[in-house]
């Protein structure tokens, strides 16, 4: 007799409890995973981009996301730094990525270093207006993401004009784009934890290695 399958409404919610989804604002008690998986899925991302741009010696496509330098603040420091102060639920940071990869596909562009901060936090702040019951207007997203409210409106603006508007994401689409981030995500961390463990092994193995990093210390 062969096992049951399990129901896929049990299926999502587990997953949503492991990407730390299941959480109110008022419930917060720290980082849901959902940050640091979407943060290492983009960052991999941003890095195939611009190496595919580079090798191919083609430009990008340019839009007002784009800044003249990338932002001192990575991108998980900056995914932090917009939870920490925005109060969202962690469901929008699934959404805003739902929404960046409509728009980019949309307009042709790549996700690189100097657009991906402006996408992140418009994205965000559409997908709160969205889904919240309650969220903070243009002026409070604009300082917590570092750029004016004039600016902010206009990618607002140039955002919900890319997607045209198309807001709704369905649930199979939500699920399939948990599945997509922890998957992916997870993937990055692990080749990340590798290469530390092979940075530590070689400066254990070299002792004038060890040396000039407690003199950096």
């Amino acid at each position: 007799m062969g096992t049951l399958a399990p129901e896929p409404e049990v299926t999502c919610s587990k997953q949503y409890l492991a990407l730390g989804l299941k959480i109110s604002g008022k419930e917060k008690s720290g980082k849901p995973r959902v940050l640091s998986l979407l943060s290492t899925l983009l960052e991999r991302s941003v890095q195939n981009n611009e190496s595919l741009l580079e090798s191919s010696q083609s430009e990008d496509v340019i839009t007002i996301f784009h800044g003249s330098r990338a932002p001192s603040l990575n991108i998980e420091q900056y995914l932090d730094r917009i939870y920490k102060y925005s109060c969202c639920s962690p469901s929008c940071f699934v959404v805003a990525h739902i929404y960046m990869e409509r728009f980019i596909e949309c307009t042709s562009a790549h996700l690189t270093s100097l657009n991906v901060h402006r996408l992140l936090i418009t994205s965000v702040m559409v997908a709160a207006k969205f889904i919240d019951d309650a969220f903070y207007n243009n002026a409070y997203y604009a300082r917590v993401g570092g750029v004016t409210t004039k600016e902010l409106n206009k990618l607002e603006m140039k955002f919900l004009f890319g997607l045209d508007f198309q807001l709704h994401v369905n649930v199979p689409t939500f699920g399939s784009y948990c599945s997509l981030i922890e998957k992916e995500g997870t993937v990055g961390l692990q080749i990340e934890r590798s290469i530390q463990a092979c940075r530590i092994s070689e400066s254990w193995s070299n002792k004038d290695d060890s040396k000039c990093a407690q003199i950096a210390r």
